[in-house]
């Protein structure tokens, strides 16, 4: 089974725009639904609190704790698709440097779920 972690928007999981934190990510992992393509075990799962200065830190503490190296990172589709976007960074911008620096290739967007 597929290892993934998942990176929330910390801003948005906490105003309680729908998001729980997230039931549906857990759901599209579980399923292998939206851009999830199997279902795959969520290893992480990693809160972006802004302005995002430590979310690489975040996640290479949260795969040193776990002992897993997911085989992808997702950026969660609240935190790809929040309107009004971050102000800090967008999320081309955030899977580049992410996916420089652990080597782990970054999607953009869990589920499609409304």
């Amino acid at each position: 089974m597929k290892k993934i972690a998942v990176i929330g928007c910390g801003a948005y999981m906490d105003s309680g725009y729908g998001c729980p934190g997230e039931w549906r990510c857990l759901k599209a992992a579980a399923l292998g639904e939206g851009k999830i393509e199997a279902p795959s075990s969520v290893a992480a799962f990693v809160k972006c609190e802004c302005p995002g200065r430590a979310l690489v830190p975040t996640v290479g503490m949260a795969m040193k704790m776990s002992e897993i190296k997911p085989d992808a990172i997702y950026l969660s589709s609240c935190l790809v698709n929040a309107k009004p976007g971050c102000p800090y960074s967008n999320a081309e911008e955030m899977a580049k440097i992410i996916a420089d620096k652990t080597g782990i290739k970054v999607i953009l967007g869990t589920h499609e779920y409304h």
